[in-house]
């Protein structure tokens, strides 16, 4: 029997981070176990395409000495609860080791889910 794609995507962040995915039936917290991150993983069909704006205006406006990220805000409550967010890749690039799966895909360019 062929996985969920959301688990498949689970074990496809687990191993990119060098964490370990934790089967529902033994989750007590996150989706991946590591040393040093508590990783949720949420598979959609499509990111929202202001995410996708925001993401593509950091990186136009990044040096190469710069880490492009999105800080996404909700009016009215504390800027302490904004939202990073980051490539994939791009993070692995700046903490940490990227092995991309070697299916022939472009992972810093994603494939749209998460």
């Amino acid at each position: 029997m062929t996985d969920k794609p959301w688990k498949t995507t689970e074990r496809a962040i687990a191993k990119a981070l060098g964490g370990k995915r934790v089967p529902v039936n033994g989750r007590a917290g996150a989706d991946v176990s590591h040393p040093w991150l508590a990783i949720e993983v949420k598979h959609r069909q499509s990111i929202p395409g202001w995410l996708n704006a925001a993401m593509s205006q950091a990186k136009a406006s990044a040096n190469p000495s710069q880490l492009p990220v999105a800080v996404v805000h909700e009016a009215g409550a504390h800027h302490a609860k904004d939202l990073v967010v980051i490539q994939l890749s791009q993070f692995c690039e700046w903490f940490g080791d990227y092995i991309p799966e070697q299916t022939g895909e472009n992972p810093a360019a994603g494939d749209g889910d998460n």
